[in-house]
């Protein structure tokens, strides 16, 4: 009886500090509430409040936790400097993380995005920042280039078996690509095979794509949409056809080691003339013994603010664009990442190495790759090149050629690979 009354007044204490906590949250969403940019003094206040609280929170302790997030939110805001606004999202995390019984209290805090929210944020992000531009582009030029090297024996047909389609955004500029290079006396057939997360999801894809293929001339294209965790080794594939395998942010989403592998051994056994592999520069590795939250947390941390501050460069400051983009997209990413201790964010020797353990080689980047990969800065970025600060964004060739990394200032943000069967 005694040990049902502590508990019951620990639970009324936590409840009153969870309320209070989401008031204070609340005022941040206030129209008209902006702190303009303070000084390093101000931001390093708030590195060392948000790894204060990653502490408290590692260590379940939640009265220290709650003290912490009561001060982030009286120094974070969502139209602030970069520092400002990353710490907002990463607070948000951390509240969500630490009060995982308070669900009813933080859905209106940390609620996921609608799906038409989800899609708008992708999209001003797609068309403001060069990061997913050069993903998308970079391992299409790798497709494109496989493609041309079998064209004697593929008799026109590629198959592209995408882990991750999301929207499809990838696709336009490689089906505007092979219909460039297609004519009326040898035409080329696509096909790509997407998984995606929802039925609908994959539904709206498919009906993106086929319109915008629908235009293409000399071009036949077909889209077949999966949904994840379905076998890939049913997959059929014509004879005499290139076959790509295309991951593009994926491999990080798979749960552990083994299921990394399991899908290697699969995507091998599609015998693919090449795998194209994209991936988030990180230096976390879920599971390991030095893999603990508040490393995994200093690193997203810094990973994020890097994004953040790059935005900066490609959108004015008072753009609801880039509200809309933090708020419903890289915020969403940041509540994941603080939530989720099975996401894997390594770094290119890692992926190396389990590329090359399941049986792969890398493949040299093309100087068409690297020069597409900077005229896309030129194009896309107002600082194409780092300024005298050290900050804008910035293409680099890594590993001798095989890997093309896509930073900003001196943080890599996005690495690009192409593999072969050894």
């Amino acid at each position: 009886m005694e040990n049902t009354k502590k508990r019951k007044r620990s639970d009324e204490v936590n409840d009153r500090s969870l309320v209070a906590l989401l008031d204070r949250r609340g005022q941040l969403m206030r129209p008209g509430r902006h702190r303009p940019g303070e000084d390093k003094e101000s931001n390093l206040v708030l590195y060392r409040l948000l790894l204060k609280c990653a502490a408290a929170v590692e260590r379940k302790d939640a009265t220290c936790s709650t003290e912490a997030l009561q001060q982030l939110y009286r120094a974070v805001s969502f139209s602030g400097d970069p520092v400002q606004r990353v710490a907002a999202y990463f607070a948000d995390g951390l509240a969500a993380r630490c009060f995982s019984r308070g669900s009813l209290f933080l859905g209106s805090a940390s609620a996921d995005p609608s799906p038409a929210e989800e899609f708008s944020a992708f999209a001003a992000l797609y068309r403001a920042s060069p990061y997913y531009q050069f993903a998308h582009f970079t391992a299409n030029q790798a497709i494109i280039e496989a493609f041309e090297e079998e064209e004697p024996k593929n008799e026109g047909c590629l198959h592209v078996v995408d882990l991750d389609v999301s929207h499809g955004f990838q696709w336009p500029s490689l089906i505007q690509s092979l219909s460039d290079k297609a004519t009326g006396s040898c035409p080329i057939n696509l096909r790509i095979t997407g998984f995606g997360h929802s039925a609908s999801e994959l539904r709206e894809t498919e009906k993106r794509l086929s319109s915008f293929a629908g235009g293409c001339r000399n071009l036949s294209f077909e889209f077949e949409g999966r949904l994840r965790g379905e076998k890939r080794t049913q997959l059929e594939a014509k004879t005499n056809t290139t076959i790509a395998v295309n991951m593009v942010l994926c491999l990080h989403t798979l749960r552990n080691s083994s299921e990394i592998s399991s899908t290697l051994l699969q995507i091998q056994a599609l015998n693919p003339s090449v795998v194209t592999l994209v991936e988030k520069e990180g230096g976390m590795r879920a599971g390991s013994p030095h893999g603990s939250f508040l490393s995994r947390f200093v690193e997203s941390l810094q990973y994020f603010e890097a994004m953040f501050d790059s935005l900066d460069d490609c959108l004015p400051a008072e753009s609801k664009e880039r509200l809309r983009i933090e708020r419903h997209h890289l915020g969403r990413e940041i509540k994941k990442e603080v939530e989720d201790d099975e996401l894997r964010y390594e770094g290119l020797e890692t992926w190396k190495s389990l590329m090359e353990g399941s049986g792969f080689e890398g493949a040299r980047m093309s100087s068409r790759s690297v020069s597409q990969a900077k005229l896309l800065l030129k194009i896309r970025s107002h600082s194409s090149a780092m300024d005298e600060h050290g900050c804008g964004f910035r293409v680099s060739e890594r590993d001798e050629g095989r890997a093309i990394s896509l930073g900003w200032g001196d943080r890599r943000l996005i690495t690009a690979t192409s593999w072969r069967r050894a």
